[in-house]
């Protein structure tokens, strides 16, 4: 059960997603998601590097709200 003191502004969510990104950096050193992490930055003035970042992440808070996504693992076995 959630309470309002479990719930997040979207302010925190997107600098939690943020350093969930980074640590997944740290390990991996992945171009990708480091070119990512450069896009998702903010700027002094609290805006994305990447100004279609921010319309992009509130388009996901709002499909995880509407209970559209399914992060569900399925393992596929591959094919013979």
């Amino acid at each position: 059960m959630t309470t309002d003191t479990d719930r997040l502004t979207l302010q925190e969510a997107y600098l939690s997603m943020f350093e969930f990104i980074v640590e997944l950096y740290q390990r991996t050193r992945s171009d990708d998601l480091g070119a990512m992490l450069g896009d998702l930055s903010l700027l002094a003035d609290g805006t994305t590097a990447d100004p279609a970042a921010w319309g992009d992440w509130l388009k996901c808070v709002e499909k995880a709200r509407r209970r559209g996504v399914d992060a569900s693992l399925v393992i596929t076995p591959p094919p013979l």
